[in-house]
């Protein structure tokens, strides 16, 4: 087989959700509604939280950094899906593609530490109330946002930067509609053992850590608020709580949905409609879940709403 050096490498082809050419109007229709509902749902609760002085406290600050984090990571891969569905070409170059797996696994490492600073905040907020304002000064706040980031970005690099030591066949074909990291590793004629390992242990670090400081905040929590009194105190702190849990759990869920399909299916396909959960579904129901569950953000949109339909 014909090995290419991936400095001749010059363009992918993204294959899609589906090779049928009847479903691509569907596809598309259905993507772009996705994204359009996504993008508005998130610039709400920014503009909601920005607008509103009562929101202006660290839970509604990082949940305004996780509403632009979830329009990052879909803007990183539908614009240019809905672009090929548009125009009956599935190519990406070689630098495009790197770009997404690079930005999708900042983007999605991001939303994994932000999960785990909210819990954290909602921590303190419950089990050290007195001290919150201490602990969770702005100046505190904006070092988790940019350790956040700062970790997310060197995550996201080690992988990119390793890839760019692999060599490509000829069969340039990735069959998903974004460029994931594991479609492009296997897409290599080299040896990618480190770059597998590299997968496994460090992105298990990752999503690991967090995740562990999340149960440790929330077994916290659940102590702390059993050993209340009052029954309107417990239900206080388990109505801010709540919001929160249900995007762990979509957002965990859906993650790990997707790595269990892939490793009990054949078909990249499958695993390709299956990550349509955590890259799509779950940055737009983000804020569908709060503005339900949480009475501050009704409120908030309440005077939004007020404030356009009269504006005098």
């Amino acid at each position: 087989m014909e090995v290419k050096n991936q400095t001749v490498v010059s363009e992918l082809l993204l294959l899609g959700l589906t090779e049928n050419p009847k479903m691509q109007f569907l596809i598309f229709t259905f993507f772009i509604s996705m994204h359009f509902i996504t993008l508005l749902g998130n610039l709400l609760i920014i503009w909601a939280v920005s607008c509103d002085s009562h929101l202006h406290i660290p839970m509604y600050f990082f949940l305004s950094n996780l509403s632009f984090n979830d329009i990052c990571l879909v803007t990183t891969t539908i614009p240019k899906m809905l672009v090929n569905l548009l125009t009956q070409d599935e190519s990406i170059t070689y630098t495009g593609c790197l770009s997404q797996v690079c930005f999708v696994l900042i983007f999605g490492s991001l939303e994994n530490c932000l999960l785990a600073v909210m819990a954290y905040d909602r921590y303190v907020a419950i089990c050290h109330p007195l001290k919150y304002l201490v602990i969770m000064n702005p100046h505190f706040c904006v070092l988790l946002l940019l350790f956040s980031l700062l970790i997310s970005i060197a995550h996201a690099l080690l992988h990119t930067l390793m890839v760019l030591r692999l060599s490509f066949c000829k069969d340039l074909e990735i069959p998903h509609f974004f460029c994931e990291l594991a479609q492009v590793i296997n897409l290599s004629c080299s040896d990618t053992f480190i770059n597998n390992m590299l997968v496994y242990t460090v992105s298990s670090l990752f999503a690991g850590v967090p995740l562990s400081g999340i149960i440790f905040s929330y077994f916290h929590i659940a102590s702390s608020v059993f050993r209340m009194a009052s029954l309107g105190g417990k239900y206080k702190a388990f109505s801010t709580c709540g919001s929160h849990l249900s995007v762990v759990c979509l957002f965990y869920g859906t993650g790990f949905g997707v790595y269990i399909s892939s490793a009990f299916t054949d078909s990249p396909r499958k695993t390709a409609v299956a990550s349509v959960m955590y890259s799509l579904v779950t940055p737009m129901l983000n804020p569908f879940i709060y503005s339900l569950k949480n009475r501050e953000i009704k409120e908030a949109f309440r005077k939004l709403i007020g404030r356009i339909a009269f504006p005098l």
